[in-house]
């Protein structure tokens, strides 16, 4: 069934002179307030301050910084392209969730690994 066969609504949202009432102009006003339907509820739950926050935001990269280190630390033995490209990339993400030392060891070490990996070790 088309929209403009329905009779059963009170109004037709098409035509817009059907919604809201008439101003002294001629014209609708338009008085209603439809941001409380369309907008996000938003909480102002302010009771965590922002040490704890970055306190929460840094054990968060903690781990995210020790799986990167690993992985580095592993790129130095076996495949030193691929984990240690990983390692990078993840001491990267730890950096950015607060865990600031592992990712730059993560990033310093993975690199030294691809150094070493490509450059150093056909020689041997």
């Amino acid at each position: 069934m088309a929209d403009h066969d329905r009779e059963y609504e009170d109004y037709d949202l098409r035509h817009s002179e059907q919604i809201g009432e008439k101003n002294q102009y001629g014209a609708a006003d338009y008085s209603e307030e439809t941001s409380a339907e369309l907008a996000a509820p938003i909480s102002f739950d302010r009771s965590m301050n922002r040490e704890e926050r970055n306190q929460e935001a840094a054990s968060a990269g903690k781990g995210i910084g020790f799986a990167a280190l690993i992985l580095s630390i592993v790129s130095l033995f076996v495949l030193p392209v691929l984990f240690g490209a990983v390692g990078i990339v993840l001491g990267f993400v730890a950096m950015r969730r607060g865990s600031t030392s592992l990712g730059s060891w993560a990033i310093g070490i993975g690199a030294a690994s691809i150094v070493i990996g490509m450059f150093i070790l056909p020689f041997f």
